[in-house]
C-alpha cells in the first residue's frame, strides 16, 4: 500500500447539471492511499477521512495532492454585500462576472475598478471622426472615450493619447490593442497634456484632425483609497495624479498659509466657507498632521456642524475637489493646454472639452471665445452641451460635466 496523503477532493458535476462541485478537505489516514485514486472512488465513509460528505452524481474526481493547489480564499467581509473597493471582488473581475456588472450600472454606479466615460455619442457626433483620420485624446484614463475614437478612425487612422497617470496607462494600453488589428497606428505617452507640443510634433507634425480632453478624474482614481482622491474610505491623504511626481496631499498642506488656503477652496470649487474650513484644516494640520482622508473628512465635517448631513457632504465633495484640482496645479495646466491648443489642429479639425467643475468651464469659454476673436477659429459653441436625462439617472457622475466644441480656422 503507498504512502498516506493529505489532499483536497473536488466532486465536479456531470453535464446533467448536477451540483457543480463539493470540496472538502482531506486528513491523513492509512485507508486514503494513492490506490483510492488509482480505483476513482467518489464517495468517502466518515470513518475514512473523518468528515462526512453528502454523494452526488459526478463524471470525474479531482484529486490535488497539495493545498497550495487550491484556489486561494477571497477576503472576508461583514454583511451581505461588500462595502469596501477592495473586497468587491466581482466588479474588479467584470470578464468574470458580467451580469453582477450589469446590475450595478443600472443602480446607477459605477463598478469598482472601472470608469465609465460620459456623453460618448455627443464627443463623437462633435469630432466628427472618419477613416484615416488622426485623433488625439488628452487623458486616456480607462479608454472608454478613447476605444470610441480608435474605432472610428479605421481603417488608416492614426490614434495618439496620453495620461498623467503611471498605474492605469499600460493596463489602457492592453484594452485598446485589442480592439483594432496588430498594424494599427496607436502611440500613448505618460505626460501631462500641457505638454503636447513636443509629442505632437514628433507624431503629427502637419496637425491633427480632432482632439479631446475629458477633464474630469477617473472612477478608478476617484474609487480606490490607496491613491487618495476618495472620501468614502480611509487611504493616505495623496490625492496626486501621477504617485512619482509633486507632493502627497498631506506634506503640500505644510506649503500654505491660511490665506492662500482659503483662495484656493474658493477659486477652485466655490466654497462659501472658505475662510472657516482652511482655518480649521490648518490648525488640525499644525496640532496633528492629517495623514488620511477620513481625518480630513472629520475636520472639515466638524468646522460646519451648522449644516445639514447633506450640506456637508457637498461641502467635503468641494474640499477634496479644490485640493485636488491644487496639489496636481490641474489649472495652470489647462491654461498652458489651452493657449498651445489652436496650433496643434489641421484646418477645420474638431475639439471637445469635457470639463466638470466651473473653474475649468470659465477658463475653456475663454478661450473659446477669445480664439474666435483672433480668427484662430471658426466656429464655437454657443452653449455647453450637457449629458441626457437618461444619462445622468444612469451615471450620476455626469451630471456636473459640461462639454464646448471648437472648430479650427
Amino acid at each position: 500500500m503507498g504512502s498516506p496523503l493529505s489532499v483536497s477532493i473536488a466532486l465536479v458535476a456531470n453535464s446533467q447539471g448536477n451540483k457543480i462541485a463539493q470540496r472538502i478537505k482531506g486528513r491523513k489516514s492509512k485507508l486514503f492511499t494513492p490506490q483510492h485514486q488509482a480505483q476513482g472512488e467518489t464517495h468517502f465513509h466518515q470513518a475514512t477521512l473523518g468528515l462526512y460528505v453528502r454523494p452526488v452524481e459526478c463524471d470525474k474526481l479531482i484529486w490535488m495532492e497539495n493545498s497550495s493547489d487550491r484556489p486561494a480564499r477571497r477576503r472576508r467581509y461583514s454583511g451581505r454585500n461588500p462595502q469596501n473597493f477592495e473586497d468587491k471582488y466581482k466588479e474588479h473581475r467584470s470578464e468574470v462576472y458580467p451580469s453582477d456588472i450589469a446590475k450595478v450600472i443600472e443602480r446607477g454606479q459605477t463598478p469598482a475598478g472601472m470608469h465609465r466615460p460620459i456623453m460618448v455619442s455627443e464627443i463623437l457626433d462633435a469630432l466628427q471622426l472618419v477613416p484615416g483620420n488622426i485623433a488625439v485624446d488628452c487623458t486616456v484614463g480607462y479608454g472608454g472615450h478613447a476605444g470610441e475614437m480608435l474605432l472610428a478612425i479605421q481603417p488608416g487612422g492614426k490614434f495618439l493619447g496620453v495620461d498623467a497617470d503611471p498605474l492605469e496607462l499600460a493596463k489602457t494600453e492592453v484594452r485598446l490593442r485589442a480592439l483594432v488589428p496588430d498594424d494599427a497606428s496607436i502611440e500613448l505617452r505618460r505626460m501631462n497634456f500641457a505638454g503636447l507640443t513636443a509629442f505632437l510634433i514628433e507624431q503629427a507634425p502637419e496637425g491633427v484632425d480632432a482632439l479631446l480632453a475629458d477633464l474630469g478624474v477617473s472612477s478608478m482614481q476617484l474609487d480606490d483609497p490607496a491613491r487618495g482622491f476618495s472620501f468614502k474610505f480611509d487611504g493616505p491623504l495623496d490625492m496626486r495624479m501621477n504617485p512619482q511626481r509633486g507632493l502627497p496631499a498631506s506634506d503640500w498642506l505644510f506649503t500654505i498659509d491660511q490665506a492662500t488656503l482659503s483662495q484656493i477652496l474658493f477659486e477652485n470649487s466655490d466654497e462659501a466657507n472658505a475662510e472657516t474650513i482652511a482655518k480649521a484644516i490648518l490648525l488640525a494640520h499644525a496640532k496633528q498632521p492629517l495623514q488620511t482622508t477620513l481625518a480630513l473628512v472629520q475636520v472639515i465635517r466638524s468646522s460646519v456642524l451648522r449644516l445639514s448631513d447633506a450640506d456637508q457632504e457637498m461641502t467635503v465633495r468641494r474640499v477634496f475637489q479644490a485640493l485636488r484640482i491644487a496639489v496636481n496645479d490641474e489649472l495652470r495646466s489647462l491654461d498652458a493646454f489651452l493657449r498651445q491648443l489652436p496650433y496643434w489642429m489641421r484646418k477645420g479639425g474638431r475639439i471637445a472639452i469635457l470639463t466638470f467643475h466651473s473653474g475649468e468651464d470659465r477658463r475653456v469659454k475663454s478661450a473659446f471665445k477669445q480664439g474666435l476673436q483672433e480668427g484662430l477659429y471658426s466656429q464655437v459653441s454657443r452653449e455647453v452641451i450637457r449629458a441626457s436625462a437618461a444619462e445622468q439617472r444612469s451615471n450620476g457622475r455626469s451630471s456636473s460635466a459640461k462639454l464646448r466644441v471648437a472648430i479650427r480656422s
